[in-house]
């Protein structure tokens, strides 16, 4: 037989297509052409190909070798496709069986001595190959990563001579065992560390209860970074499904790390990180920070010293929930649903408001200075709250608040409750859905009536002082967002305008 046919799995953002490697053997001067639009790393594979053939005692063809990776379109990168060349070459030369082919697909990179090695994206890979029915040959050190995907069979092999013993049925692969790790809320820095700033830690607390995104503004030292660290160990554990989507980003990336199997990841990239290191791309388009934080937080410290270009990048998917990167010949969807946390000081000096420290900033140096973050970027931030200088006698005497372990409990209470009612969390609600659900009762309406006339609300914050409004009664247990709750969720956006 001189032609065999391979099935493979390329990586376009989250998906992950089926390519279908098509070897050939014909007579001619030995030649080893490979078509179907590889980039120069799957070109590289014929000389991996090659010398791990050789080392593993088969014989490599002296013919004319074409491999197709089919469909001819869709671009292909990496050393994920040397396993399914290597086999399609066995195959078509007779020296392997291809009897088992239907029901199998490889993904995995070959050493010169035909060991096999990992490769990223081999989560998405698995759930794909999985969802088309067919088990899915790795390396033994992406088995385990694989194996998350519950529904799809996991053949480990640890070299090419394994690979062809199974397929000749010599000795066959022993699955990967399917066992995910247990669902646990994250082990983190604890909220009953944080002494004082009673306005800040219910913030906090509000923000986890319905997925808003929060703004601490304050001097340095005031502990801004010390409340944001605790935001993921109050948030719930996630679902398996939320696990998977978010392990499968980290796994594009290569940072796949089983001990952190289902915590919230929390992101804090630093100020002069660029758009598309926010947000993702490249040539080849690969997740930025936002869609590493999925399912998690986003912590953006010293917001006003990032490039307002690229805060400005983040209005959209704080919006939507996922980030589309288009470059010329690639476009690639990424999701994208983190809790944005950031924290500024109030001035560039810092100590604007300070009780003891001069502030030595001008005024115009202070207006240029908020004026990096623009009206609509801060329209999309629910929750702004000032954290202030406190005394040495306040810090001494402050008792220590509910832990991380209460607060939790409360917030998986109020979620609960979102969920049932809705569907998802407050911050998710479409304008249908605040409509519907949001609406205060008569004194409320009266409140935010007089709050929208005077404070000049746009109609994005009118929607979001409602969805505050609503997590505040969900937290307190009542139908309907009352005059409390409004004039709370209020204060919150007037922080926002007034600073």
């Amino acid at each position: 037989m001189s032609l065999a046919l391979v099935r493979s799995r390329a990586l376009d953002g989250l998906d992950a297509p089926e390519v279908t490697v098509e070897v050939h053997l014909a007579n001619g001067l030995p030649a080893f052409s490979l078509v179907g639009l590889p980039d120069t790393e799957v070109r590289e594979a014929r000389d991996r190909v090659r010398a791990a053939l050789q080392t593993s005692q088969f014989e490599f063809p002296q013919r004319r070798i074409t491999v197709n990776l089919a469909p001819a379109d869709l671009p292909k990168e990496g050393g994920r496709f040397d396993l399914a060349i290597a086999v399609g070459i066995l195959v078509a030369s007779g020296q392997v069986s291809g009897k088992l082919l239907d029901g199998l697909e490889f993904c995995g990179e070959l050493s010169l001595n035909g060991e096999l090695r990992a490769v990223r994206g081999v989560l998405a890979v698995a759930l794909a190959a999985g969802r088309g029915g067919r088990a899915l040959v790795v390396a033994p050190a992406n088995a385990a990563e694989a194996a998350l995907a519950r529904e799809t069979t996991v053949l480990p092999a640890g070299s090419l001579c394994a690979v062809a013993a199974h397929l000749n049925g010599h000795t066959a692969l022993a699955p990967q065992p399917c066992s995910s790790p247990s669902l646990q809320p994250a082990r983190g820095p604890d909220l009953a560390d944080v002494r004082g700033q009673l306005q800040a830690r219910r913030a906090l607390e509000v923000a986890a209860a319905g997925a808003h995104a929060l703004l601490l503004f304050g001097p340095p030292g005031t502990g801004k970074s010390m409340l944001a660290q605790r935001l993921p160990g109050l948030l719930p554990p996630m679902s398996e499904a939320e696990a998977l989507e978010t392990a499968a980003v980290s796994s594009l990336e290569g940072r796949f790390d089983a001990a952190r199997w289902a915590q919230r990841p929390m992101r804090a990239p630093h100020h002069s990180a660029s758009a598309a290191a926010l947000v993702g791309g490249g040539a080849t388009p690969c997740p930025g920070e936002i869609s590493l934080a999925h399912n998690g937080v986003l912590y953006l410290d010293e917001l006003p010293e990032f490039d307002r270009r690229v805060l400005e990048s983040l209005r959209e998917p704080l919006e939507s929930g996922c980030i589309s990167v288009s470059r010329a010949r690639r476009r690639a969807e990424f999701p994208a649903r983190f809790q944005l946390v950031a924290a500024m000081n109030p001035c560039p000096c810092g100590f604007l408001g300070h009780p003891r420290k001069a502030c030595r900033c001008t005024p115009e140096q202070i207006a240029r200075y908020r004026g990096r973050l623009s009206g609509p970027l801060l329209d999309r931030i629910d929750l702004v709250v000032e954290v202030p200088v406190l005394e040495h006698e306040e810090l001494a005497s402050a008792a220590p608040g509910p832990s991380s372990m209460e607060v939790r409990a409360r917030v998986e209470q109020a979620r609960a409750v979102q969920i049932e009612r809705q569907g998802v969390v407050n911050a998710r609600l479409d304008s249908r859905g605040v409509e519907r659900f949001c609406m205060p009762d008569q004194d409320g309406a009266a409140l935010l009536k007089q709050a929208m006339s005077r404070l000049d609300f746009s109609a994005r914050a009118y929607h979001r002082v409602l969805r505050v409004a609503r997590t505040l009664a969900d937290m307190a247990g009542v139908a309907q967002p009352g005059a409390a709750q409004m004039a709370e969720a209020i204060q919150y956006r007037r922080s926002l305008d007034g600073r």
